[in-house]
């Protein structure tokens, strides 16, 4: 089959329009097109008054050597890319080799555990929280009685930080490989909408995800692998040899158990601060990395719809419309728009008693009357946290004490209106905009826990905002505090073998470990751990 891009139609075309394009660009006889899929669609909504569909088409031809040479050249035609998924080594037959272990069920551990299973390796994966169902009726929780589980939250448990989430599936990193592609036919296999496959934004929503997070764990367990939970990773055994390199031989678990592991996937998230706190007293190499802090900003979710898709606002192909900006300050400081929810609602995500982190959230359907989306600011370890490691995870619970206390002490966020907050002045009174996050917002001025240079940058850059998308910096739309955990403030470095710079065994991984942002590329990283993992055992 070939490959052919850049086809473009008007959003309300008929379904036969899309196969005329491919006639009509290829200059065929209809009767030369054998067959057609789409592979990817997106929209152009530039033009609000002449929204178009972009299509990326895999098209089956009568005589395909010809036309490919007809528009030799020519971009936007080539030979369909083989996207299936080939491990480069499996275990050998009646494999009675050791056991690896992945710590964490998130996404990253949960794709290094379903790949090292389906290569026949047998993988033990370790979680701290909980199952999924479990863990979801601990994060209700919080959000509706405000009672928090440290081992079992938006951030701990089955599933990850991205169960509770927007779900979305899509990311700027390289794969040449098609891993992506991978991740996502794993999710379709599991329960997700076949959709996933082809939307050039696609996304889950947290109540599909918790139902695939299951088919997947059952999966693994069919293929020999093995669930322990709450089951935190307390310190490692680390054996000393006279060439002077150091191999990890065991994980000791808060139980008082010890599991013997020479080959561990480390991919705990990006808030496990006391495994990382373990791993740098224990001497793994560990350096501190950017991330970034802010806000929550929340719009009702119709503002956002009629600024970005004007009269096709509501457009069931179109659905809830997002968003992405940036701007650079003139204190050299970049503003940005995080972790987009269309459609969904703020959420209590802190994993730390007395601490009060936000997020957002939202289901399949995105139907939800607010948008929201982390408004941040970059943040750098020499300028901002220098000195050890870990000082950027200082800085992260000063800022959620800050944000707890400012709240009013009960897990509240510290909320603002954006007139409030552009002008200098505490709160007192909600506008148009009612805020989602629960379990509840105390109104107040957000300057009491953030830097002065992320107020500053923020007031910078919300009116600059507002002129790319009308109503965007309305004086009703509200910010909520704070958003700590864009990723991780840490890297634990890693070779090029996937192991530890200096612990041989540990294989780092996701987005705790610095190597991931979101759920697909975690998921792409678990799958190269479980790679380099099998590679180390079947070739030592």
């Amino acid at each position: 089959m070939l490959r052919l891009t850049e086809l473009k139609l008007p959003l309300d075309h008929p379904p036969e329009a899309l196969p005329a394009a491919i006639v009509e660009r290829l200059g065929i006889a209809p009767a030369d097109l054998l067959d057609w899929r789409v592979a990817r669609r997106a929209n152009d909504a530039r033009k609000k008054s002449a929204i178009l569909l972009i299509y990326s088409v895999d098209v089956a031809l009568a005589d395909e050597a010809a036309v490919l040479a007809r528009f030799a050249g020519d971009h936007r035609l080539r030979q369909t890319p083989d996207t299936a998924y080939r491990p480069p080594v499996t275990a050998p037959a009646g494999w009675d080799g050791p056991r690896p272990v992945v710590i964490g069920a998130g996404p990253c551990g949960l794709f290094a555990g379903l790949i090292l299973a389906q290569m026949g390796f047998r993988p033990i994966i370790v979680d701290r929280g909980k199952l999924v169902r479990e863990r979801t009726k601990d994060t209700w929780g919080l959000w509706r009685r405000g009672v928090l589980d440290p081992e079992s939250n938006v951030q701990f448990g089955e599933g990850g930080a991205g169960t509770f989430s927007d779900g979305k599936l899509y990311s700027q990193i390289k794969d040449p490989r098609f891993l992506g592609r991978k991740v996502l036919e794993e999710f379709v296999q599991a329960g997700a909408p076949a959709e996933i496959l082809t939307e050039a934004h696609p996304h889950i929503g947290t109540f599909r995800l918790v139902t695939m997070v299951e088919s997947m764990r059952k999966t693994i367990e069919a293929l020999g692998g093995e669930y322990r939970w709450q089951h935190r990773v307390e310190d490692i055994e680390i054996e000393e040899r006279p060439d002077g390199t150091r191999r990890l031989t065991g994980l000791r678990f808060q139980t008082g158990e010890v599991l013997a592991a020479e080959h561990v996937v480390l991919a705990v998230g990006h808030s496990a601060r006391d495994t990382f706190e373990m791993l740098h007293a224990r001497g793994v190499h560990i350096e501190a990395k950017p991330f970034s802090i802010g806000v929550r900003i929340e719009h009702p979710q119709s503002w956002m719809d009629k600024a970005r898709f004007g009269a096709c606002a509501g457009n069931p192909i179109l659905g809830a419309a997002a968003y992405s900006l940036s701007h650079h300050c003139t204190n050299g400081r970049t503003v940005y728009s995080f972790c987009m929810c269309p459609g969904g609602r703020v959420v209590a995500a802190t994993s730390e008693e007395g601490r009060v982190v936000t997020n957002g959230m939202s289901q399949y359907s995105r139907a939800e009357f607010n948008a929201n989306s982390g408004l941040v600011v970059g943040i750098d370890p020499e300028q901002d946290y220098p000195g050890h490691p870990l000082a950027g995870i200082e800085l992260q619970r000063k800022l959620e004490s800050l944000a707890y206390v400012a709240g009013g002490s009960s897990y509240a966020a510290p909320g603002q209106t954006v007139g409030d907050f552009l002008a200098g002045r505490p709160s007192t009174a909600l506008g148009e905009v009612t805020p989602s996050y629960k379990p509840g917002v105390h109104l107040t001025d957000l300057a009491q826990c953030l830097p002065p240079f992320v107020i500053d940058s923020l007031r910078e850059a919300l009116p600059m905002f507002g002129r790319q998308i009308a109503g965007y910096d309305h004086p009703d739309a509200v910010m909520t505090g704070v958003e700590t955990r864009t990723s991780s403030p840490i890297r634990i470095t890693r070779g090029q073998d996937g192991q530890s710079l200096n612990l041989a065994g540990l294989f780092p991984a996701g987005e705790g470990a610095g190597y991931a942002g979101g759920i697909l590329s975690a998921g792409v990283d678990g799958i190269k751990a479980a790679e380099a993992v099998a590679a180390s055992l079947v070739r030592p």
